[in-house]
């Protein structure tokens, strides 16, 4: 079975005690509003796009609320289809609108204890802390295409982590020659693998690229990185684009830094810095920016 991924967007509406959920044809199941994150779009700007295309109405992003992945083996196309699903907080840009219907997407405000009792999708369901109930027999699968296949793309989503121990030293990872980026300071962690939730992933890769247990806190955020020529160990250039959640992470008891041979070879090395000794290094800009966060 071909292994297929792809990173798709959702927006948490909500007025007077009321969430926005919508359906798409008509029948199929309810689902927050969103879709699929086109290539080197970011995150932020697919879901204002998705949500104003699906609701007819004028949106706002806040900030991010969760992220799940979860996998839908497709038989019939011979696909494993691993999704990497956001959820954004956002806004109603006017006043707060009524129900809408257009014959081919429903929209609907629902309060928390109606939504339980509608046909959700999983997903839905799991982003907005709801029991996740089995599939109704006669449910109509999501109208959304997979994501096209190119030869010289790739998706990489990865989960990140802003990782310091009780002393307040970050942990840091070096680039190793031959990846973009080389010789450059990075955040520990790298991309998912095929059914692997973000958080289990970026804690398997801190154990990897820098011999630490950690827990995950907080979620910051989401980076966005499209490098349309990048050479790495491909050996010819590929247009990259690169969706990167970003966690607060605290390692309880700090051991020395090292990388493991599970690392792959994409690290060079491993280390524990004070903020004040960051400031002296060739940082990435997800880097730089995830240290920017700390104190403020």
């Amino acid at each position: 079975m071909e292994l297929v991924r792809r990173v798709a967007v959702y927006g948490l509406l909500s007025a007077s005690g009321r969430i926005l959920v919508v359906r798409e044809p008509v029948g199929a199941l309810w689902s927050l509003p969103g879709g699929s994150v086109a290539h080197a779009e970011h995150p932020e700007r697919a879901v204002v796009r998705t949500v104003s295309e699906q609701t007819g109405r004028t949106v706002s992003v806040g900030r991010l609320r969760a992220v799940v992945a979860d996998v839908s083996p497709l038989a019939q196309d011979g696909v494993s289809l691993h999704t990497d699903r956001l959820l954004f907080e956002m806004t109603v840009n006017g006043d707060a609108p009524g129900d809408t219907g257009d014959g081919t997407t429903e929209a609907r405000w629902v309060s928390p204890e109606d939504a339980v009792e509608l046909p959700l999708t999983p997903f839905s369901a799991e982003l907005l802390g709801l029991p996740v109930t089995p599939l109704p027999a006669d449910a109509h699968p999501s109208a959304e295409p997979l994501p096209p296949l190119h030869p010289d793309r790739r998706l990489r989503f990865g989960a990140y982590g802003l990782v310091t121990d009780p002393a307040g030293r970050i942990l840091l990872t070096q680039i190793a020659d031959g990846y973009p980026g080389a010789g450059k300071w990075h955040l520990p962690g790298g991309g998912t693998d095929h059914g692997e939730q973000p958080t289990i992933g970026l804690l398997r890769e801190l154990v990897e690229e820098g011999g630490q247990v950690g827990r995950v806190v907080e979620l910051l955020g989401v980076d966005n990185l499209h490098n349309p020529a990048a050479l790495g160990p491909e050996g010819r250039p590929l247009d990259w684009h690169g969706v990167r959640v970003i966690y607060r992470v605290l390692v309880d008891v700090p051991t020395d830094a090292m990388v493991t041979e599970s690392a792959g070879g994409s690290t060079a090395r491993a280390g524990w810095f004070t903020i004040a000794e960051t400031a002296d290094l060739p940082l990435t800009g997800i880097a730089a920016s995830a240290i920017g966060q700390l104190g403020r």
